[in-house]
């Protein structure tokens, strides 16, 4: 597989877009360990950073990212422009997150 360019822009300079492969996404729905749990929630009891919390969201990030990664090669893209993520509580209780990673899947070509 080609490496994929990702950016939150939508253009690279010195390249123009020879064509749109579509939107692409990678979502993953992460709940915490039993250890990441019972630590959130003693942080959550006396205050602070919740650094367990922090460590489940950061690996569904970067999970939703390696998805989307996939979609956009499947597709033929070699970059993927205007990368957004998404996030929000799957359960009333917070118990759950969700992670949407998406952009449009593109072909780049260098201009001449």
């Amino acid at each position: 597989m080609q490496p994929i360019q990702v950016t939150t822009t939508f253009g690279i300079e010195g390249c123009e877009v020879a064509e749109h492969k579509g939107m692409v996404r990678g979502i993953v729905v992460r709940s915490p360990t039993i250890a990441q749990g019972i630590l959130g929630g003693l942080k959550n009891i006396i205050g602070g950073s919740i650094g367990a919390y922090t460590e489940m969201c950061e690996q569904a990030r970067a999970q939703a990212y390696d998805v989307m990664i996939a979609h956009a090669q499947e597709l033929g893209a070699n970059a993927i422009l205007g990368a957004r993520y998404d996030a929000s509580s799957v359960e009333p209780r917070g118990g759950a997150v969700e992670v949407l990673c998406y952009g449009t899947a593109v072909v780049l070509r260098r201009r001449q």
